[in-house]
């Protein structure tokens, strides 16, 4: 009597283990990267993770591939920056200046005085690029706003 007492335990156990592992799995996408992710890094994207990485560039990207991806898929696919001639019909969204500093590598890291599109290094930015959602971010005081796609938009 015992013996099937245990029996029945061990098996609800496995039971719910198995259906919580095929839950966990349901929810997890593969990352698809563009084809232009395995090109080179440019000079402009060399000098922007240095920015960020400083001495700690190769330890942290450069010497894992996987990050390499990730890193030219956030650069050249999933930051955009927009001009919207009348954001006022926009929902609300943050601020650029309420989005910490990612200064984890490089601690005099400093935000810009003046905002210049061509010149944006998001990388200085702690977004959520980690995140299944789109942000959007309000460039202060101005028309400009910053778009960071979800790490599946491409799914």
């Amino acid at each position: 009597m015992k013996l099937n007492i245990l029996y029945i335990i061990v098996f609800a156990f496995s039971f719910l283990k198995c259906n919580s592992q095929i839950v966990k799995n349901k929810s997890t996408q593969p990352i698809v990267f563009n084809k232009n992710t395995f090109s080179e890094f440019t000079p402009r994207e060399i000098k922007m993770l240095n920015t960020v990485y400083g001495g700690m560039l190769k330890n942290e990207i450069l010497n894992r591939p996987t990050r390499v991806l990730a890193i030219k898929e956030i650069l050249r696919n999933r930051v955009e920056i927009v001009k919207l001639t009348d954001p006022r019909h926009h929902k609300p969204c943050p601020m650029l200046s309420e989005i910490p500093l990612f200064n984890i590598f490089n601690k005099s890291l400093k935000r810009d005085q003046t905002f210049d599109p061509l010149k944006f290094n998001p990388l200085k930015y702690n977004f959520e690029f980690h995140s299944s959602d789109t942000q959007l971010i309000r460039v202060d005081n101005s028309d400009y706003f910053i778009i960071v796609k979800s790490q599946h938009y491409n799914n």
